[in-house]
């Protein structure tokens, strides 16, 4: 709610600089696809451009309240806006002039997605629908009636034939753009769906954060949760972003914390609160209860494991080379031993 920025270095995981970036609580932040500039927006309806060196370059009001959402259309020449006060906007960016006013929605707009390869935009509002709109015309092409709640969030697939939307029903979505028909639903949030993602290069894994703080990926087609880690914030999971090469995923929490997951390294039991999802984390004690199910945890979720199961406790491999020389050292003390308990009358004459 401060208004800062905290730039972070993705390498080595420490915050490069903090910034007084708005005079209000920042409600959304998006990269232009060539990754040159960064529209950010805050609680009091202000929009503002950025450069990679985090120089402010344009500062203007856009809506009448908080700003939700921002995204990109393919060519970055511009950007759609949504906010709380019932309308999404198109503009130009290099003008930082509106051209088009979508309205249509009953309540906050909390989403809104520009299609990855076409004129068509996407957003998820409080009236519990789903809008499809044209972006030259700025007329609704279609609605969806699926959820029940607040749509949290929506998100193309790079495929664009896919689109994914999380609510506060506790489900999460999948439609087809060619039927704008529901592909698969999916549940296992015990709370509020808040945010989501996919992962970049694999087109069918997705991962979504709760209002409880947890965490859960998904394969389209699987109805199993793939992955979950509990109590992965202890407040609600506001956002969730991929690396552009997928092997980390950074999450935003409203415990004002941001955490950044990886696959385990080799070796790793995986027994801790994070990692090992057949422990029931207990939020209230800081306990784990239950039983492990199994000993060894196995992922079939592309990227974040093998899938294979395997009788070899990867644990002690680090160890193999200290055990192979205390098993020769015993059996050469073994051999000794014997040598010496052999009566006089059986030994062998040595030479002199």
């Amino acid at each position: 709610s401060s208004g800062e920025f905290t730039l972070w270095n993705g390498l080595t995981f420490n915050f490069e600089t903090i910034l007084q970036a708005h005079d209000s609580a920042i409600r959304a932040m998006e990269w232009s696809h060539n990754e040159t500039w960064l529209v950010t927006g805050d609680h009091g309806g202000i929009i503002k451009y950025w450069q990679s060196n985090m120089n402010n370059m344009k500062a203007f009001t856009a809506h009448k309240e908080a700003v939700r959402d921002i995204s990109f259309c393919p060519t970055d020449t511009k950007f759609a806006s949504c906010s709380d006060d019932v309308t999404l906007k198109i503009w130009d960016f290099a003008k930082c002039v509106e051209e088009v006013t979508l309205t249509g929605h009953g309540w906050d707009v909390k989403s809104v997605a520009w299609h990855p390869q076409k004129s068509l935009i996407v957003s998820g509002s409080k009236d519990n629908l789903i809008k499809f709109w044209d972006a030259r015309s700025g007329k609704t092409i279609y609605t969806l009636h699926s959820h029940k709640n607040t749509v949290s969030q929506v998100e193309w697939n790079k495929n664009g034939n896919w689109l994914l939307s999380g609510s506060r029903d506790q489900l999460l979505k999948v439609f087809e753009l060619r039927t704008f028909g529901e592909l698969q639903t999916f549940r296992g949030h015990r709370k509020e769906v808040n945010s989501c993602a996919w992962h970049p290069f694999h087109e069918s894994l997705f991962v979504s954060g709760g209002l409880d703080g947890s965490i859960m990926y998904w394969l389209v087609g699987n109805d199993e949760i793939q992955g979950e880690i509990l109590g992965a914030h202890e407040g609600s999971v506001w956002s969730l972003d991929w690396h552009p090469v997928g092997h980390i995923l950074c999450s935003g929490s409203n415990d004002h914390t941001t955490k950044f997951w990886s696959r385990n390294y080799p070796g790793d039991l995986m027994r801790d609160r994070y990692n090992n999802t057949r422990y029931v984390f207990d939020k209230h004690g800081g306990d784990f209860e239950g039983e492990q199910e199994e000993e060894n945890m196995f992922s079939s979720v592309p990227g974040l494991g093998s899938g294979v199961q395997s009788n070899i406790n990867v644990g002690n491999f680090g160890n193999r080379e200290r055990d192979n020389r205390e098993r020769d050292n015993r059996d050469n003390r073994d051999n000794r031993d014997n040598r010496d308990n052999i009566p006089p009358s059986k030994k062998e004459k040595q030479p002199r």
